[in-house]
């Protein structure tokens, strides 16, 4: 099926679950991810260039993983295609890794990735982790939680399933303000559908921080990281979509437009991009 159509039909029927939809219709080789086998904006040190784009994702893992406890039981929860399993486990050498994710997809494109990183996948849904209360140490999860059905489900679910003084480290997407013109109506409903979010899904940094201490965490910090991570992987973006002559026209146009839309939530600062720590109480 054209990808187009393959995407487009996966915006409009969307279903009970619908990041699924959209990122099986992305599949595992979408043209404007960073590098192979990473999806994350990335968290950069110059302004968006090629040279960086495979550094940036794995930089925002590696300070994500530094935060974990070192050769304990650690679950990355929407794992991604896995590249970034290889980065948790060289960072945090953890005893035992399980990557877990609703897109069966994803696993199976990033199997051969999780055996390298020793890692064990899971089929599972962030709000329903299949583990026992108190057995893992750490819990990492890297730009998804705004794909979940409830934050404070997840978030409770990661305390429950971390002994105490388990940690859990993620990055996220907050919405800082609701819309205010018609511009920015349209801008939040253009990724709404595109990315198969709900309104749910538009949570501030104060209040994140307030919903991991309702779940059972404490020395909450979140950090509020936007400049790094917007505008060079928008200035990515931009550059590879002039140069994608071998995408069909519809793509690029499509593709288009949601940057577009995104840029514009990012400038007017509806949106903001944070790194998130948290203790297990």
């Amino acid at each position: 099926m054209n990808p187009t159509l393959r995407h487009a039909l996966a915006v409009l029927r969307q279903g009970r679950r619908p990041a699924v939809r959209v990122y099986e219709s992305i599949g595992s080789d979408f043209f404007l991810a960073p590098a192979p086998g990473w999806l994350n904006l990335g968290l950069w040190e110059g302004p968006g260039e090629e040279a960086e784009a495979e550094r940036a994702p794995r930089r925002l893992v590696e300070r994500l993983a530094a935060d974990l406890p070192t050769e304990g039981t650690i679950l990355d929860v929407a794992n991604g295609l896995g590249a970034q399993d290889l980065v948790i486990a060289e960072v945090a050498r953890p005893r035992r890794l399980v990557a877990l994710n609703l897109t069966e997809m994803q696993l199976r494109a990033g199997a051969e990735r999780l055996r390298a990183a020793g890692a064990h996948r899971v089929v599972a849904d962030a709000v329903r982790l299949p583990v026992a209360g108190g057995s893992a140490d750490g819990v990492i999860c890297v730009e998804a939680a705004f794909h979940f059905r409830s934050r404070l489900a997840f978030l409770r679910e990661a305390r429950r399933a971390l002994r105490p003084g388990g940690v859990i480290t993620l990055s996220d997407i907050t919405t800082e303000r609701w819309p205010r013109t018609p511009a920015e109506v349209f801008a939040a409903a253009v990724n709404l559908r595109a990315w198969g979010l709900r309104t749910n899904a538009a949570v501030d940094r104060r209040r994140l921080v307030g919903l991991l201490a309702a779940a059972g965490f404490a020395d909450v910090r979140a950090e509020a990281v936007g400049e790094r991570v917007f505008d060079p992987a928008f200035r990515l973006f931009r550059d590879r979509l002039e140069r994608a002559s071998d995408v069909p026209g519809s793509v690029r146009a499509g593709a288009r437009l949601v940057l577009s839309q995104m840029e514009v939530l990012w400038r007017r600062r509806l949106v903001e991009y944070v790194l998130v720590r948290g203790t297990a109480a």
